[in-house]
């Protein structure tokens, strides 16, 4: 069920209640509309392409797994000659979706009421409430995570710069005032 909210740039919609235990395979791939909104939301020179192979099931009792591969491919300005600089994103991703009112939607904490994450471990499951879910909102999120923070061509460096580091600040004493004053 493809359908385009004002807010997200990228949104198709999925019926939690069409999901089954059974795998389903989804293709998802954005229009131009779709991806001028991206370019734009991702700060980017453009978006060319933004595709997704999705595999929907259901996890648990009343969770959905979303598992799946996003491809983009984008135009970024270089850092140093601020040229156009394209680069492709391949990214893999798992997300599982848990309705809002779930009990494995609550984050795990010890007994001290602090909430223990593992860096290295699963992440934990987005909420939803209603009857859908935004799997178009996790693809482009999975994609903007991909996009390279400092975009260079290839071979371009920083020739001329010369970085102050400030080693040869000396921040003037609170006494060097009183150096040259004699008492009477």
């Amino acid at each position: 069920m493809k359908n385009s909210r004002d807010d997200v740039p990228f949104s198709y919609l999925v019926k939690v209640g069409h999901i089954s235990a059974n795998p389903v395979e989804v293709h998802v791939e954005a229009d131009k509309k779709e991806l001028e909104a991206l370019a734009k939301s991702w700060n980017v020179v453009s978006v060319n392409d933004l595709s997704a192979d999705l595999e929907i099931a259901r996890w648990k009792r009343d969770g959905i797994r979303v598992k799946g591969k996003v491809s983009a491919k984008i135009v970024q300005s270089c850092i140093v000659t601020l040229g156009p600089v394209p680069s492709e994103i391949d990214e893999s991703f798992e997300q599982i979706f848990v309705p809002e009112n779930s009990k494995l939607a609550r984050k795990p904490a010890n007994d001290t009421g602090e909430m223990v994450l593992d860096p290295d471990g699963p992440d934990l499951p987005e909420s939803f409430s209603g009857d859908t879910i935004d799997v178009g909102e996790v693809v482009a999120e999975f994609a903007a995570l991909g996009i390279d923070p400092y975009p260079r061509k290839a071979g371009v460096e920083f020739g001329s710069h010369i970085e102050d580091t400030g080693e040869n600040d000396k921040k003037p004493s609170a006494f060097a005032v009183l150096k040259d004053w004699k008492k009477d």
